[in-house]
């Protein structure tokens, strides 16, 4: 899910280094990031595997997430990966619960934050903590259906094409700039449970790949539009 917030000046061109930091904004560990969940983490699990595969230099420093239950906790700790509850209902306001978040990361050296199904929107005290340092996944090719049940959107317009997004988050909903997408065909006989299937192995691909290119740096915005560094 997508925010609230300052967005980026749309007439800018920002370039990023490997650490992806903002000019005079130092980061230590570059390749650190945090991950914030709300449920089953099966994202999670993509980036951990990418991680032990080796496909993905990074290191996932915590896991957050606002609900107690949330299987991808377990996940996170059969990995061997510091997790961390934070209940939204347990703070005053949004801005709060921000701060905290925004606390709980920076102070384990994060410098990339990635929502994997974190059902909460994102304000300006964590958007401000990490410019465009924050990336989410949606299952449809934005900017088309942004926002929830985004597959039973794609049906009821019945589209051919579907697919699933990473971009940069912002003040607009699910409107960042996009920095990879993947298209999944929507088939006659689909359901609502069967493309969301078909869409989520195309999210546990595009993620760790997200991820790689924002960590190795010499990635560019023009406005909207994400360009990534020269391999």
């Amino acid at each position: 899910m997508n925010t609230q917030g300052q967005g980026s000046d749309p007439g800018r061109s920002v370039t990023h280094s490997a650490t992806g930091s903002d000019p005079g904004r130092s980061i230590t560990h570059s390749r650190r990031i945090g991950v914030l969940i709300s449920g089953r983490g099966s994202n999670l699990q993509a980036l951990i595997d990418a991680i032990a595969e080796g496909s993905l230099n990074a290191e996932i420093a915590i896991v957050i997430s606002n609900k107690a239950d949330a299987a991808g906790l377990d996940r996170a700790r059969a990995a061997g990966i510091e997790t961390l509850v934070l209940e939204h209902r347990s703070f005053a306001s949004r801005d709060d619960y921000d701060a905290a978040i925004a606390a709980e990361l920076r102070s384990r050296g994060v410098s990339l934050v990635c929502l994997a199904g974190f059902m909460r929107l994102v304000g300006p005290r964590l958007l401000d903590e990490y410019p465009q340092r924050i990336l989410n996944i949606h299952p449809s090719l934005l900017p088309a259906f942004p926002g929830v049940d985004a597959q039973r959107q794609a049906l009821d317009h019945g589209i051919k094409v579907t697919g699933a997004t990473v971009h940069i988050v912002t003040g607009e909903l699910d409107g960042g700039p996009i920095v990879v997408q993947a298209a999944v065909p929507v088939r006659d006989d689909d359901t609502v449970e069967l493309l969301s299937a078909r869409i989520l192995i195309e999210e546990h691909h595009l993620y760790p790949e997200a991820v790689r290119i924002m960590l190795n740096g010499g990635w560019r915005l023009d406005g909207r539009r994400f360009f990534r560094a020269l391999e």
